[in-house]
């Protein structure tokens, strides 16, 4: 999901880059977590990627209707952002997995956008206007993209699912363009 939303902060037609990364796990036992670079995939977010980027799009697997705990934890250390207003008045949007159709997309989705408004983010849904939105069966909400992963994990992507993420991260680019900066 998270490819397919940089692809459409890319293909915007406005002058973005995206910057695709992850959160470290975090220990069962402690809140240790870790190591600085992952073994493999993207590299781990910092806070100088959401203070240096003009738009912030968040993913995360549901957890029993919320976000999964690493970005949690992740959140939860931007304090020093949110003092120094870093994110205000920059957009914002979210998009979840979930392994069942009734699993908890969109409270995790809201759960999510609670510590963006804490920042003074602008948040930016996906609009009935979007055609895959009205069209699917499978992920896609209005407060953000969706998909259904199934118990395994593994399912890909429904077509409406790929445009739906291409559109959230075409709507972040074109919000973050609109009040002067660069989508990541």
């Amino acid at each position: 999901m998270a490819e397919q939303v940089a692809l459409g902060i890319e293909e915007s037609g406005a002058q973005t880059r995206a910057r695709v990364r992850t959160v470290p796990p975090v220990s069962t036992v402690c809140e240790a977590t870790a190591d600085e670079v992952p073994a493999s995939g993207p590299p781990y977010a910092t806070l100088d990627d959401l203070s240096e980027c003009a738009g912030l799009v968040l993913g995360s697997p549901t957890r029993f209707g919320n976000m999964a705990a690493p970005l949690k934890y992740f959140l939860d250390g931007t304090s020093g952002l949110w003092l120094s207003g870093a994110l205000s008045d920059k957009p914002a949007a979210v998009f979840t997995s979930t392994g069942s159709l009734h699993g908890g997309q969109e409270s995790t989705l809201l759960s999510m956008m609670l510590p963006l408004l804490h920042h003074g983010m602008y948040l930016v849904g996906l609009p009935y206007s979007e055609p895959a939105l009205v069209h699917t069966r499978s992920g896609g909400t209005p407060y953000g993209a969706s998909h259904v992963a199934g118990e395994a994990g593994r399912a890909p992507l429904t077509e409406e699912e790929r445009v739906l993420c291409q559109a959230l991260g075409r709507r972040v680019a074109r919000a973050a363009a609109r009040l002067g900066g660069l989508a990541c």
